[in-house]
């Protein structure tokens, strides 16, 4: 025996004896060298082109020493197994530094340096032989998800590309010696089937079969890998490399892993593994989990029976792994479960058939062969609706869906690809198994590089002889694919039940016997034929499939069956209602009989019972043939049942019948308006007292609002009008009430809520008032740019229980800051709120909270949340646990915060400055704009405007989530969503048809050069500078080669001698709409008020993109043949950019000074010059439908974010700037990537 197989021998019997212990994080250990640029190259690199550092694998070769002394210490510390440090020792890894050539050399020394040091360590203690893991890293790619948002179709690797990839790298790992190869980090599995195809390929090869370990990653709480599958979803898709292991490792902490690794012992008929990440990353990318604290979590996995091998991941290291050895030291390993043999298929999520399952409705309408619809949407290349296609046959209740692409005219196997990579990018089509059918093998084979769940190929059979069927299905076997088999031999398709019978046994033998393929996966298809054909050989057809089917069930072990069900009836095409009568009697029957699964249309199945008798009885009698006249007698009714295609009818206005009381509940909860003055008088009539009125009915209406909306059955823009019609009833009572003397209705509590000083955005703080309106506070809104002292009288006069802050831009976070000291200084004691989008639970914890301790100060993540912070924020039982929790919560946020001191490795400025990207100015022309200075442009044709609008921000304003327009057709929030959309429709043709609103815009160009390399200089006409703009460049280390951007780079050099050009525009829709949004909101309709402002702010938006439109092709004309639609302009498929001040690539608001100044010098604090629009004291834009930025031209020109700067560069553009450093820093605190 060789050295290798006993090891192994040893390796499999130390698994049944002890939980075995895997190595720890390597990228950690590699941080803590600190190694620089030079450690990388070495000598033999010392000359290479571009940057090796970060390049970890490279160290195999350039410090074997310090790769070699981390394996030692994890082997000291208890390790059993050692991973080989080749991670990303794939060609198409090492091309980010120019490195492919290397692949194989890496994986081979890789595996030596480590076998070296296993070897080395069994010689001290024989007894305990250490065995190394030859690693196949995920890559830098992914096979099924589409690294560019905007083409969900595209792939930037193939499953091809990465076999040849892991083919070389699992070569060099055997030659280099390792025991196992370990498939790990599996963040997309279709890269992971992939490895284990090219595995299984090299073992063929040569002849040699090493153990696989395979390792998944769940990437976040959802309990999903990357690429979307469940748990036991992305087990089965694998569970075709009979494996030695399975289990998870990365992205979670052992805490978080808990749930998923207990499913996966459960389900996984094999060893599990787990290597887990040292905690969840803090907010500076830190691991701060200590080594007693891991061990703790994972010997509760012991203790629970979940393990057989463990170790770590990221942020763990030598300490770790001996303390979670000594952890599990005294556990006995987790014993193998015995799982039942089924066929277990997935897509996104597992999908298991067996002998005992419903029968599965395998969806047709996705098939060119069978649906006229479908192959002209894919003739046409519409494959936006044939996807609309298939999540219809889903929704439907398909479980697997059939695709078939076969026709004369077509590139089958283009079409088949294009598809299946789409679907893989819709969550609510690709959760289910996909079927992949095809007559041409090559299209079969196409479809399985394509799917990352485990599917079915349809279908393989003998027609082309033995030898061609054991190759195909040897393949599929690889694939890790379920399998149809036609009943079809070399002799022809099997027609009688004797022929059906024979082939499926001839076939079931030789795939079980000599292919190995297992019997479960194996799905018969006996050939459905048409029955009352009026020939009289088919009238047993039927009954030949369904005696077939039994003796599939009975005499083929294990084995399932299908069938397409639509041929049966296929003599009375054009007569729906008798093709399904047949359709559902012939199931019945053959379900009866044993037929697992059927390719039906899943929306168009007639309930048996529900046939009319005469009709059901004729069909019967043709289907089990137990008549020869049942054809005839079957034609001669068949028209009466062709039906008049009517639909049931609508439904009406029956509510108005009820009792008032109840029309006043419906009509809140559907957010009707059109009779709630007469309901609510009718009612008040009614009653004693008009106060019963609220108290009564439409407090009830709203409680049961407030119950759905909390249990996710009803959305926000539904619950605002309920406020509406509330709003509207109440108003018609307040006379009444007041007429009594008696009390306005009890509120449960008073809320203020404020914009804070600065900043105009208030969308969100109203939709959050309206709710907490909804649920019975009584809300004080005091609007937008409102100073701390205005919030704190205010509070104090109204005698508030709460205070609420709402912020959108960064000042406003130092200015709650300020809000919160003054409560302390005043000696309030009230909770504070603290919500916006530039809010955070991080910056509450640890610059607010500490400033105000006389109560509690709490953050809340969105609109839905308010109601229950609220509720327990002024409950005297509720509140003090309430608030002692998330007290902790922040302390443990602080210490997070403060234990940051191991901080992420930047460039320094100057490093920075030397990564800008090369262009060449000397060939670079310019092109010139048609005008410098500025223009304004008044009275924009709003018309134009809309057909501009990007509606997806619209929605989540409204906190409905999900891209337009497919949010339309949501199953969750599609009825809520189209109904806004239809409002906003309405509501945006009123604004434009009654002029209620305008727009404008002023835009300019001017010469301009880079200076200072971050800078830019804008010269007047006559050649003298007119004003400087300041930039900053990116400072954080790229490990994939690309440059360190900076606006400025997209500018000619001064000293280039070339004279090129920026632009600058400030647009606005918002004339006008602050005060149709306030006439709504006195007339106590909100839900418009709302509406109005959001409506606004996406036509400044389309402002701004129909503006860089014309200046792209007209006033500046570097583009003048563009032709994009508004889909492509929303993906920003344009060239030249238009970055904001305040944004990512220009993070400094104050820079916004610059851009007003030259384009509306008149404008200044609270009063709007030319443009409409002036800036707030902290550089918030009013109206808020407003939007400001600068136009870059230069073809390479791209948005990127700055991101963490240090102090280096602050100080820079501090002293560029000509200002204090602490002002710098006071703008530029996000950015900051140190402690100020």
């Amino acid at each position: 025996m060789s050295d290798r197989s006993v090891r192994l021998q040893a390796l499999k019997h130390a698994l049944k004896e002890r939980i075995l212990i895997l190595d720890g994080g390597m990228g950690t250990m590699i941080q803590s060298y600190k190694l620089e640029e030079q450690d990388y190259r070495g000598k033999r690199f010392a000359d290479w082109p571009s940057d090796v550092k970060g390049n970890n694998d490279l160290l195999i070769l350039t410090r074997p020493d310090v790769i070699g002394s981390i394996e030692k210490a994890y082997l000291d510390a208890g390790a059993d197994i050692l991973e080989t440090n080749t991670f990303n020792a794939t060609q198409v890894s090492q091309a980010d530094y120019g490195m492919q050539g290397l692949a194989y050399e890496l994986n081979v020394e890789g595996a030596r340096l480590a076998r070296q040091v296993a070897d080395a360590k069994t010689l001290e203690t024989p007894d305990k032989p250490r065995f190394v893991a030859g690693v196949l890293g995920p890559t830098s790619r992914t096979c099924s998800l589409s690294p560019d948002v905007n083409n969900p179709g595209y792939r930037n690797v193939t499953f091809d590309e990465l076999v040849e990839n892991y083919t070389e790298a699992t070569k060099g790992l055997i030659e280099g010696g390792a025991d196992l190869i370990l498939i790990e980090t599996i963040f997309d599995t279709l890269n992971a089937k992939a490895a284990i195809f090219a595995v299984q390929g090299v073992y063929e090869e040569l002849g040699v079969e090493l153990p696989i370990m395979i390792s998944g990653t769940i990437t976040d709480a959802s309990g999903r890998t990357l690429s979307g599958q469940t748990t036991e979803a992305f087990w089965n898709s694998v569970a075709h490399a009979k494996p030695i292991s399975v289990g998870l490792n990365c992205a979670l902490g052992a805490s978080e892993l808990r749930p998923y690794l207990e499913e996966l012992s459960n389900k996984a008929g094999t060893y599990v593994s787990a290597h887990p990440n040292a905690g969840l990353p803090n907010e500076f990318g830190e691991y701060d989990e200590l080594p007693e604290e891991t061990a703790k979590v994972i010997e509760e996995f012991a203790q629970s029976g979940f393990l057989n091998i463990v170790g770590g991941c990221c942020g763990t290291t030598p300490g770790h792994i001996e303390a979670i050895a000594k952890a599990v030291a005294g556990y006995a390993p987790r014993e193998i479960p015995e799982i039942p043999k089924a066929c277990r298929l997935s897509g996104l999520e597992p999908f298991t058939i067996d002998r005992s399952s419903l029968f599965v409705n395998v969806g047709e309408r996705t098939n060119i062969t069978g649906s006229a619809k479908f192959a002209r949407l894919i003739r046409d290349d519409n494959y936006t609706e044939a996807l609309e296609v298939a999540l219809q046959q889903v929704e439907a209740g398909a479980q697997v869906i059939d695709i078939n692409m076969d026709e004369g005219m077509l590139d089958s196997k283009k079409a088949m690809v294009t598809f299946l990579n789409l679907i893989a990018g819709e969550p609510d089509i690709s959760r289910v198994p996909i079927m992949i059918d095809s007559s041409k093998w090559e299209v079969i084979e196409a479809g399985l590089k394509c799917i990352q769940g485990k599917g079915i190929v349809n279908s393989i059979s003998m027609k082309e002889g033995v030898e061609q069927f054991i190759q195909h299905a040897k393949l599929c076997k690889r694939y890790g694919a379920a399998v149809v088999v036609m009943a079809f031999d070399e002799a022809g398709q099997a027609d009688t039940e004797a022929r059906k019978k024979e082939i499926c046994k001839r076939s079931y033998d030789i795939l079980v016997n000599e292919v190995g393929f297992p019997p479960e996966d194996i799905i018969f298809d006996p050939n459905i034929f048409a029955v009352a054909t009026g020939i009289e050989e088919h009238n047993n057809y039927a009954v030949d499939f369904i005696n077939a089917c039994a003796y599939i069930r009975d005499e083929l072990p294990y084995a399932l069956t299908s069938g397409g069900v639509s041929n049966v009836s296929f003599s009375f095409r054009g007569n729906n209602p008798v093709r399904e009568a047949i359709h559902s009697v012939f199931l019945l029957y053959a379900i009866r009989n044993g037929l697992t699964m059927g390719i039906v249309n899943a929306g168009q199945l007639e309930i048996y019972d529900q046939i009319p008798a005469e009709l059901r009885d004729a069909v019967e009698d043709v289907i089990l043939n137990r008549t020869p006249e049942g054809t005839d007698a079957l034609l001669a009714i068949a028209d009466k049942y062709k039906g008049d295609g009517s639909v049931k009818e609508a439904e009406t206005e029956e509510w108005r019948n009820w009792d008032v009381n109840k029309r006043l509940e419906h009509a809140l909860v559907k957010g009707i308006t059109t009779h709630i003055v007469e309901d609510t008088e009718e009612s008040r009539q009614s009653f004693a007292r008009p106060i019963e009125v609220i108290e009564g009915p439409l407090m009830s209406g709203m409680n049961i609002v407030g119950d759905l909306f909390g249990a996710g059955k009803m959305f926000l823009p539904q619950v605002v009008k309920s406020a509406r019609v509330m709003k509207q009833a109440v108003a018609h009572l307040i006379p009444f009430i007041e007429l009594e003397k008696g009390d306005k209705p009890e509120a449960k509590g008073k809320i203020l809520m404020a914009t804070v000083k600065g900043d105009v955005h208030d969308i969100g703080k109203n939709i959050v008032g309206v709710v907490l309106g909804c649920n019975g506070y009584d809300i004080v809104d005091l609007g937008v740019m409102v100073p701390a002292e205005k919030i704190l009288q205010v509070a104090k006069e109204q005698k508030c229980d709460i205070i609420g802050l709402s912020g959108l831009i960064t000042p406003s976070l130092d200015e709650m800051v300020h809000v919160a000291r003054e409560m302390q200084r005043q000696d309030f004691h009230l909770p504070l709120m603290i919500g916006g989008a530039t809010t955070s639970k991080a910056h509450t914890a640890v610059k607010i909270e500490p400033k105000y301790s006389n109560d509690a100060v709490i953050y809340v993540t969105d609109a839905s949340r308010a109601v229950g912070v609220a509720t327990q924020l002024l409950s005297k039982e509720l509140k003090p646990a309430f608030v002692e929790k998330t007290r902790l919560e922040y302390i443990e946020v602080r210490e997070r915060t403060a234990n940051r001191s191991a901080r992420t490795e930047r460039l320094s400025y100057p490093a920075a400055i030397a990564k800008k990207p090369q262009f060449d100015w000397s060939t670079y022309t310019p092109v010139k704009p048609t005008f410098t200075g500025a223009k304004v442009l008044d009275n924009i044709d709003l018309k134009v405007l809309a057909e501009y609008i990007d509606w997806t921000p619209f929605f989540i304003s409204w906190d409905l989530a999900g891209k337009f327009p497919r949010i339309l057709t949501d199953e969750v929030v599609g009825e809520a969503a189209t109904s806004l959309y239809a409002d906003a429709q309405e509501m945006l043709a009123k604004l434009i048809d009654e002029k209620l609103i305008s727009a404008r815009a002023v835009f300019g160009f001017w010469p301009a050069n880079q200076v200072r390399d971050d800078d830019i200089e804008l010269y007047g006409d006559d050649g003298k500078p007119l004003a400087k703009l300041h930039h900053l460049r990116q400072q954080i280390i790229k490990t994939d080669g690309k440059p360190n951007f900076s606006l400025a780079d997209f500018v000619a050099p001064k000293d280039s001698e070339v004279t090129d050009y920026v632009g600058g525009f400030i647009t606005t829709a918002g004339i006008g709409a602050e005060e149709v949004a306030k006439a709504y909101q006195d007339a106590g309709d909100d839900y418009n008020s709302i509406m109005v402002k959001a409506l606004a702010d996406r036509l400044a938006e389309a402002c701004a993109e129909w503006l860089h439109q014309q200046v792209r092709k007209d006033y500046w004309g570097y583009a003048k043949d563009e032709t994009l639609d508004n889909e492509a302009l929303i993906k920003e498929q344009y060239t030249g950019i238009r970055p904001a001040p305040g944004y990512p690539a220009c993070p400094d608001h104050t820079e916004k000074g610059t851009l007003f100044s030259l384009l509306d010098p008149q404008a200044s604090e609270m009063q709007a010059g030319r443009s409409g629009v002036f800036l707030t004291e902290h550089y918030a834009m009013f109206p808020a439908a407003a939007v400001s930025g600068w136009y870059f031209a230069h073809p390479q020109a791209q948005y990127f974010a700055v991101g963490k700067i240090d102090k280096d560069q602050v100080q820079s553009y501090t002293s560029r700037k000509g200002q204090e450093l602490s002002v710098t820093e006071r703008w530029l605190a996000p950015n900051l990537g140190y402690d100020n």
